[in-house]
């Protein structure tokens, strides 16, 4: 076993099939499947069932997949503190960010590591906000954006606070600029699932003041969403940031929702095992910087926190 082996077999396994990690690692699929094969033979036991779907870990392969993400991550830790300084840092960053939250951050986050931090290479995550708290949870990434509620935020930095609104098809009532939350019953929704932050959010005001939602679709895509508002199917409840750029060409319309507000926090949060490296370090104080930026030009409808 070496380490290459493991960094192939972890590939493997979480792109699901040998044919998409090889196109990943860049590495000749035949090559992979001799490795991991020299694995099994090794340990003598089978670490991966193969079908015409992909693959599957057994039970053993779970138990090494566990480990050697332990395994790689150390070294990529030690080889972050020997060879990286705090005036120079260089490395890879893995950050996860919400799809909402990315149509406004990504660009500028992308273009200022380019200038600020050249030898740092950004892998950006982006997907909706269920899963990305699950593997942010099990240690997949580096950093995330995550969204939570004023009294979850804990140790997190906030970047940001928001406020959701109503996103109405273009020539479709309500044609004020507010509206009440005990009157949001009477537009047909389209929503993320249970599981997702912005849902749990909405959520939970609807439920403390008695209201009710006609929730009629629910899409984990926000691109769906946006679209299915677009043409007239439904209406959505999100933060002026996820419509941003279809609002400001006229093709959906934002309605403040008032009595009450309904506010959430955008957040930084890193995994405790890279708070040393000096690469995770840089990216995490950056990311604050182009948020306030950005909100400050008036490119993130949304307030900042107050400066320390």
């Amino acid at each position: 076993m070496d380490i290459r082996q493991l960094r192939y077999f972890v590939g493997v396994v979480e792109a699901g099939s040998f044919t998409k990690a090889a196109a990943t690692l860049n590495v000749a699929q035949s090559a992979l499947s001799l490795h991991v094969r020299q694995l099994e033979e090794g340990f003598g036991t089978q670490l991966l069932i193969r079908d015409r779907t992909g693959v599957s870990v057994t039970a053993s392969g779970d138990k090494l997949l566990e480990r050697a993400r332990i395994i790689l991550k150390e070294i990529q830790l030690t080889e972050a503190e020997l060879t990286n300084s705090v005036a120079a840092p260089s490395g890879e960053v893995t950050l996860a960010i919400p799809s909402g939250a990315a149509r406004v951050l990504s660009g500028p986050l992308i273009e200022s590591v380019r200038s600020e931090l050249p030898r740092i290479s950004l892998k950006m995550i982006e997907g909706m906000t269920g899963p990305l708290e699950e593997w942010m949870a099990a240690g997949r990434f580096n950093l995330a954006v995550l969204y939570r509620t004023a009294e979850s935020v804990g140790q997190m930095t906030v970047l940001a606070r928001e406020e959701f609104c109503l996103v109405v098809p273009p020539g479709r009532p309500p044609f004020e600029d507010s509206v009440r939350l005990a009157d949001l019953h009477a537009f047909p929704l389209a929503v993320p699932m249970r599981n997702n932050n912005v849902r749990r959010s909405v959520a939970d005001v609807v439920a403390q003041h008695g209201c009710v939602l006609d929730v009629r679709f629910e899409v984990d895509s926000l691109s769906t969403i946006i679209n299915m508002v677009m043409e007239g199917k439904a209406y959505s409840i999100l933060t002026p940031s996820a419509i941003q750029k279809e609002a400001s060409q006229g093709q959906v319309r934002t309605v403040k929702i008032i009595d009450p507000v309904i506010t959430r926090s955008v957040v930084l949060a890193v995994n405790p095992k890279d708070e040393r490296s000096p690469a995770v370090s840089a990216v995490r104080k950056l990311i604050p910087k182009v948020v306030r930026t950005l909100i400050e030009s008036k490119h993130w409808s949304a307030t900042a926190p107050d400066r320390p």
